[in-house]
């Protein structure tokens, strides 16, 4: 079975001024590259993070950075009958497909080492995620895969992560 797709986007997106989700590069928003992405490798994509019809709402609260919209894809993934969530957040609109098509097929829950907040996270680990936010407040994504005992996978090339108006620019040479 494909996993779901969960793109985060609950950030307040301060460096870059506005909302980066809906900043427009090569006639798409950041967000919309990023669903047409995960959507080849994934049965269905889920929004976390973002008020709104067929969005899901970051957990146990907002403001808990990315792990809360993990936490969120985690149990909407549960919820929804899925074993595997493949994560990516909505600021990376030039996504590998050979990268993405790994992840999707891991049997196990691994991240991106030069990026932990794009990675394939097993469902099953929902609760001990609600344990772990809630066990001391820390929200750093590498300290929850090491936690979890997720795999890091080593991506040889960038992979550009919107965080300025400045970043967004320098997207100009790259092309999905």
């Amino acid at each position: 079975m494909k996993p779901l797709g969960a793109i985060l986007a609950g950030g307040a997106a301060r460096r870059f001024g506005s909302d980066k989700a809906l900043a427009a590069w090569q006639g798409q928003r950041l967000i919309d590259h990023v669903r047409d992405a995960l959507g080849a490798h994934c049965a269905a994509v889920v929004i976390c993070g973002r008020a709104g019809i067929g969005t899901v709402p970051d957990r146990p609260e907002a403001g808990r950075g990315p792990l809360g919209g993990l936490n969120a894809a985690l149990h909407a993934g549960a919820a929804r009958g899925y074993q595997r969530v493949l994560v990516a957040p909505c600021d990376t609109p030039v996504l590998p497909a050979q990268l993405l098509a790994a992840l999707a097929e891991s049997p196990r829950s691994v991240f991106v080492a030069q990026l932990p907040v794009l990675g394939l996270w097993e469902t099953r680990l929902a609760a001990s995620c609600d344990g772990y936010l809630a066990s001391d407040g820390r929200t750093s994504m590498r300290a929850w895969a090491e936690h979890a005992g997720a795999g890091a996978i080593d991506w040889p090339c960038a992979i550009p992560n919107i965080n300025s108006r400045d970043d967004l620019a320098g997207l100009t040479g790259f092309f999905p």
